[in-house]
């Protein structure tokens, strides 16, 4: 049921011509070059050390690694993470 429930939302925001990201709640990564990445559409911050960073979104788990990792700024809706960052995964 819940696999049919994903597709109807995405044939939804397919057919709507509305973006995705509101209509499903996926978040947005917007990297630049390994030093900085921002992040929409979170829901939480888990984990927050010097050489991970870790985020709850809709869509599950954002796995931020690096060195000198630093949460620059965050709101209810948006952060920017700086540092020297090495990888970037979803879980």
């Amino acid at each position: 049921m819940a696999l049919f429930m994903n597709s109807l939302k995405h044939r939804i925001a397919e057919a709507s011509g509305l973006p995705k990201d509101v209509l499903l709640g996926q978040p947005i990564l917007t990297v630049l070059g390994c030093m900085e990445v921002g992040i929409e559409n979170y829901r939480g911050i888990i984990e927050y050390t010097d050489d991970l960073v870790r985020l709850q979104t809709k869509a599950g788990q954002i796995r931020i690694a690096g060195k000198a990792l630093h949460i620059e700024y965050y709101t209810n809706d948006d952060m920017k993470v700086t540092g020297h960052i090495t990888s970037i995964e979803y879980q």
